[in-house]
């Protein structure tokens, strides 16, 4: 008597060659373009919430550099010259350069001071400030090159961009 055994549905061999399993050259490009769109939506965010982080960060900062300044202010009964007598002057903005500092005692006139849009001071004492990512800065707030600049405005009661005041 033979015995024959039965072989699985899933090992007979269908009759034909098998097909390799893979993705077709057309799913690969729609996978590629799901991606690409999903980039081209994501990175812009991305951007914005690093920009974000950075100003916050200087913000940080400068507030951090007010505080030194007004313990210097408070022990000397003046303002420091500059940042290096409070040792802030080795302190670098998030795009890597130092924060600028002018002390008003000494100056002759308005010109170096930071101002608003009619022409005001933003400080009766000091300006602070980062001249922002483009590393480029100039007294009135109003030019095009100052909105990126993270600025310490209204003796300390401001603290952000310069486009935002």
């Amino acid at each position: 008597m033979s015995v024959s055994r039965a072989v699985p549905t899933r090992w007979r061999d269908a009759g034909g060659p098998r097909r390799a399993r893979g993705m077709t050259l057309l799913e690969l490009l729609a996978a590629m373009t799901t991606v690409g769109i999903l980039a081209a939506i994501a990175l812009p965010a991305y951007d914005q919430h690093v920009r974000t982080a950075k100003v916050a960060a200087a913000s940080a900062d400068i507030l951090m550099i007010q505080q030194r300044i007004t313990q210097y202010l408070t022990i000397n009964n003046c303002l420091p010259p500059d940042l290096a007598a409070i040792q802030a002057d080795n302190v670098l903005d998030p795009w890597g350069r130092p924060y600028v500092y002018l002390n008003f005692a000494g100056l002759k006139g308005k010109g170096q001071m930071r101002k608003d849009r009619n022409l005001v001071p933003i400080n009766t004492q000091y300006d602070l400030y980062s001249v922002g990512a483009d590393g480029q800065s100039r007294p009135p707030l109003t030019a095009p090159v100052s909105h990126d600049d993270v600025i310490l405005a209204n003796d300390g009661n401001y603290i952000g961009l310069a486009a935002n005041y």
